[in-house]
């Protein structure tokens, strides 16, 4: 079957940026796995070491996630001791998640994990700056 140019695997965006993420995320299983986090909860718990005590919603912005996505990783994080999920005495429809002591302590464990993912990917410094700017101008709203 004769395909057009613009409908072949190699001329789509998409795919690249599909492909990397995949290979980055990847790259986080095997140092995140003996901390008992995936990664989805580790980018969870950079947005909570930030600012603790934020709403669901705010969280599924900060990580541009649904909360059909969130909310059952909330419920296991929270299963793990990790955090605690409360409603907000202002609008009992808003949900809290705040750090427990547990979640405050894993950041001592994790904050060698950007060093150690960074040596993984084979960017020069300017390489990944220039992506990281292209990246956050493709997912902003």
């Amino acid at each position: 079957m004769k395909t057009d140019e613009s409908m072949k695997l190699d001329s789509q965006l998409c795919f690249p940026l599909y492909a990397a993420s995949r290979k980055i995320v990847n790259l986080y299983t095997p140092v995140l796995k003996p901390l008992g986090i995936t990664y989805t909860q580790y980018i969870m718990f950079l947005v909570l070491w930030e600012k603790d005590g934020i709403t669901v919603g705010d969280l599924c912005r900060r990580l541009k996630l649904d909360t059909g996505t969130v909310t059952p990783m909330l419920k296991n994080t929270e299963k793990q001791g990790l955090i605690k999920r409360t409603r907000s005495e202002e609008d009992e429809r808003v949900v809290v998640i705040s750090l427990t002591e547990e979640g405050k302590a894993l950041y001592k464990k994790v904050r060698k994990v950007p060093e150690q993912i960074g040596t993984c990917v084979k960017l020069s410094k300017d390489e990944a700056i220039t992506l990281y700017k292209i990246l956050y101008k493709l997912i902003e709203e």
